[in-house]
């Protein structure tokens, strides 16, 4: 079975909240992990204390722990400025100190790129060779830490070097180190994907971690997203990987202003963890049982 998940995102961006309650309540609900957002300031040391005490937090009430995070617009690996890229494989191997802080055994997100970072152009094979190097130097520094990379696409309004599965692969073959592997989210796919189910297929050599998102970012089974097809997909291929939800609200403010969340379409964390849950596993009941 695969684990199932949690991200923390509607809750916080930053995890300084206190989330114990928030922890106890997604363990009794019945996820297996949570998802943490990590992030840090560029230009200063990470508080590695904070995320160990996170993760030995999430420990104790038997929830495993993954981490996300994406690269700032200002240190992006896309830019020609080899100081820039330095700066931003500086920044990702200190997410990469803290997932492990926290014991995370994988780190994923699109931090290919700066996040929301524009040439109004296709990328070059400059922007990919540059990428795809610092991405490899980060792997190496992952390896280290016992930390699994796993490459996430975007959504052409959110990044324009991977935005489906084929690049995305053809991307990790070109970094080609075996701490550089393939996330998957539903979200991006729906809107880029031509059918899901191939995508899934296209990336199942190197695919590691996987988010179930809704068409409009909100509970898992009240959209137009087929989670069937997907865990069919899944199903296909073997995948036994973890099994995220992700979603976003209109909170926290900052969070909700960058993924362009202007109404409040749940009542609340728990209540779409708990619906979103009871759907994915009612899904995964019908299919074993078909």
């Amino acid at each position: 079975m695969n684990r199932l998940g949690m991200n923390l995102f509607t809750w916080t961006m930053t995890m300084d909240e206190d989330l114990s309650g928030t922890l106890s309540y997604l363990k009794e609900t019945g996820f297996d992990f949570v998802e943490m957002p990590v992030g840090t300031t560029p230009g200063s040391s990470p508080d590695l204390a904070k995320w160990d005490r996170l993760g030995q937090q999430a420990a104790a009430l038997g929830l495993d722990v993954q981490t996300c995070s994406l690269l700032p617009p200002e240190l992006t690996l896309l830019s020609p400025n080899a100081t820039t890229r330095a700066a931003g494989v500086t920044y990702l191997k200190q997410i990469v100190d803290c997932s492990a802080a926290a014991g995370s055994s994988i780190l994923m997100g699109p931090f290919f790129a700066g996040f929301k970072t524009f040439s109004g152009k296709p990328a070059t094979a400059d922007e990919w060779a540059w990428s795809a190097e610092c991405v490899n130097a980060v792997a190496d520094y992952a390896q280290q830490q016992g930390v699994m990379l796993a490459i996430e696409s975007l959504n052409r309004f959110e990044t324009y070097l991977l935005t489906c599965a084929e690049d995305t692969r053809r991307y990790i073959e070109a970094v080609d180190h075996p701490y550089c592997r393939a996330a998957f989210d539903t979200f991006h796919a729906n809107i880029e994907e031509k059918n899901v189910a191939t995508a899934i297929r296209t990336l199942a050599p190197y695919l590691v971690h996987v988010q179930l998102s809704e068409n409009d970012r909100s509970t898992p089974g009240q959209g137009q997203v087929d989670f069937a097809n997907v865990l069919q997909a899944l199903g296909d291929i073997d995948y036994t990987g973890p099994i995220a939800i992700e979603a976003f609200g209109v909170n926290p403010p900052e969070l909700a202003a960058a993924t362009h969340i202007f109404r409040r379409m749940f009542h609340s964390p728990e209540q779409l963890a708990r619906e979103g849950l009871q759907h994915i596993k009612s899904v995964m009941s019908e299919l074993v049982n078909d």
